[in-house]
């Protein structure tokens, strides 16, 4: 049993704390924090434990995040705040001897930039200070790394194809809407897609890359070709890997929202004066467009996430592997009050957390997902609310 700060109150730290507080034999003491008060406040009373309790921090300011942990004490933060305020968290967690574990990799805010080379940094820090960092714990990154890891534990000697496929089938009902931080979703889809081929990394247009893919429960849908954080990671740890790329589906009438964003200036990331006033156009935008935390109610539909694996079994024979997750938006709502996109993030984020304080996934130092051993993670997933599949010897629709 061990105290947990949760740092951030959207649609994911919703889900983590509801998540959390359903297993007490682990989480004795659940703390929500956030610069809104009153957003940690609601999910406390929604969920309705004497052992879950809110507070106040702003997660860009170190003393801040200091003063918080050296006052509650807590084994581990969970970082579901903005990725822009990873390093600041792991700062703070050096100096007050606390564990890390977050869901997107750090990016600076002046720049759409994907890249895990700034928290690696931290390795040997965390190292000596005995403290163990999980990063990229949410579904993809997170659970698609695990997957990778669990089909090289126990079906491949080399992987030498890797696909992770991210269909969301649902319907919100809404023009237009994004369904995590609008912000960081637009950001990422609308920089240059990239892929890792023979060593090398092969840049290419943004969206620029598609293709027709079969998600199962789902059906067709046309898929795009972006850059992922995890690739970078998962190439590393399975050095057999050819090549590795990810896909994200969308509908065409999110696109041509997304184009006439581009077009008329409204996805810019650069201070912009408006009477006087600078503004950033992005994060203007951001506080008209619906908030993903209330899609929920009106969303059907399910997301189909997974990796597509090709190589040679452990007898060097050719195998082609296919493992996923189905997500129900009505089922995540009527559980938690979110839709299934911050569903799927807040689930292993409360498994991976689940995971280092029952011993499971400890080692010190700046880790990622695919490096601990993934059985535990995925029977934890499955009796949580995300039960995986898997086939084998299939055409995997992505040569």
């Amino acid at each position: 049993m061990a105290k947990v700060i949760i740092i951030g109150a959207g649609g994911v730290g919703t889900v983590v704390a509801h998540k959390c507080a359903a297993h007490p034999e682990v989480f004795s003491e659940i703390v929500i924090a956030s610069r809104t008060r009153s957003k940690c406040d609601a999910i406390v009373e929604a969920i309705g434990k004497p052992n879950v309790s809110s507070d106040t921090v702003d997660a860009d300011s170190v003393p801040q995040l200091v003063e918080l942990f050296n006052r509650h004490k807590p084994a581990l933060v969970i970082n579901v705040a903005l990725p822009y305020q990873d390093l600041t968290i792991m700062d703070a967690c050096l100096i007050c001897g606390v564990n890390y574990l977050d869901t997107a990799n750090y990016e600076p805010k002046d720049e759409a930039h994907f890249e895990y080379s700034w928290q690696w940094a931290y390795k040997q820090r965390f190292e000596e200070a005995g403290l163990t960092a999980i990063l990229g714990c949410g579904f993809d990154p997170g659970v698609s790394g695990v997957f990778t890891a669990y089909a090289a534990k126990h079906y491949f000697s080399d992987m030498e194809t890797l696909d992770i496929v991210d269909c969301n089938g649902g319907d919100h009902g809404k023009a237009f809407a994004t369904n995590f931080n609008p912000e960081i979703n637009i950001r990422e889809i609308t920089q240059n897609g990239r892929y890792y081929q023979d060593g090398k990394w092969v840049t290419t247009g943004p969206l620029e890359i598609h293709r027709t893919l079969t998600y199962p429960s789902v059906g067709v849908r046309e898929s795009y070709l972006l850059y992922h954080e995890e690739l970078e990671s998962l190439v590393k740890n399975f050095p057999s890997i050819k090549r590795a790329r990810f896909w994200m589906t969308f509908g065409q009438e999110y696109l041509t929202h997304l184009r006439v964003i581009q077009n008329i200036g409204m996805a810019r990331i650069d201070e912009v004066d408006y009477n006087g006033t600078k503004i950033v156009p992005l994060q203007f935008l951001k506080a008209v467009l619906p908030n993903p935390q209330d899609l929920g109610a009106n969303y059907h539909g399910e997301t189909s996430i997974g990796c597509r694996i090709a190589g040679l079994d452990k007898e060097g024979k050719p195998l082609t592997y296919y493992i996923w997750n189905n997500c129900s938006h009505e089922v995540a709502y009527k559980e938690t009050g979110m839709q299934a996109v911050s569903y799927t993030t807040g689930v292993p984020a409360m498994c991976g957390a689940m995971m280092f304080l029952t011993g499971k996934w400890v080692k010190a130092g700046v880790n990622n997902v695919e490096e601990f051993d993934p059985d535990p993670f995925l029977e934890a997933i499955a009796a949580n609310g995300l039960p995986w599949h898997e086939k084998f010897n299939i055409d995997l629709e992505v040569d």
